[in-house]
């Protein structure tokens, strides 16, 4: 049941949408051909068939809620509601409290021309181009940087002092005969002596 209900209540809504489509659509048609028609007629004319007031000689206080009829043509309702705010100081007078009062590019603008890479039939070709660039040197700059190393690694390789002759024990024990056979010995020191003869009485 809950499955069937949902179903009838889709269809009833999707019918309902379908009749206010149609009725927007034919709402919007009527109103195009009233402006149509509308439009070939002198605006005093359209205000004396509609019964309306001329919105110029409109003050303070006057209804103006008959200018928001759908059958009133646009511009007739735009100049009575312009009417309307310069006659009533509270509409009239700006406060400087509105937030749609501001301009909101000036912080974008930063009270200047703004600076772009884009070009008109380019895009932003010369801003890529840049960035290619920019990578190309740091590539070369990589690839100086490996030579560099790569010539110090050599350097090193060639400036390396030579390894020392190994020295087998029999070797080493002559070279240490040797060197004692060609040390010379210094001699012993020496003591003075004294004798003293004893005097005889």
């Amino acid at each position: 049941m809950t499955a069937q209900s949902s179903f009838w209540a889709r269809r009833r809504a999707a019918v309902q949408a379908e009749a206010e489509a149609e009725a927007r659509v034919e709402a919007e048609q009527l109103t195009a051909v009233r402006e149509a028609e509308l439009a070939g007629k002198d605006d005093a004319v359209v205000l004396e068939e509609m019964g309306l007031p001329d919105p110029d000689r409109m003050q303070a206080g006057d209804d103006f809620a008959a200018f928001m009829a759908e059958e009133v043509p646009k511009h007739l309702r735009n100049k009575a509601l312009r009417k309307l705010w310069r006659s009533n100081p509270v509409l009239a007078c700006v406060d400087g409290l509105n937030e749609y009062d501001d301009d909101y590019r000036a912080a974008m603008l930063a009270g200047g021309p703004i600076q772009t890479a884009y070009q008109v039939g380019k895009g932003m070709m010369v801003h890529i181009e840049e960035m290619a660039r920019q990578e190309e040197l740091a590539k070369a700059d990589a690839e100086a940087s490996d030579d560099f190393v790569e010539d110090i690694a050599e350097q090193a390789e060639t400036e390396a002092p030579e390894p020392e002759p190994v020295v087998s024990e029999e070797q080493s024990e002559d070279l240490v005969a040797d060197a004692q056979d060609t040390v010379e010995v210094a001699p012993t020191p020496r003591r003075m002596r004294f004798q003293f003869e004893e005097a005889q009485a």
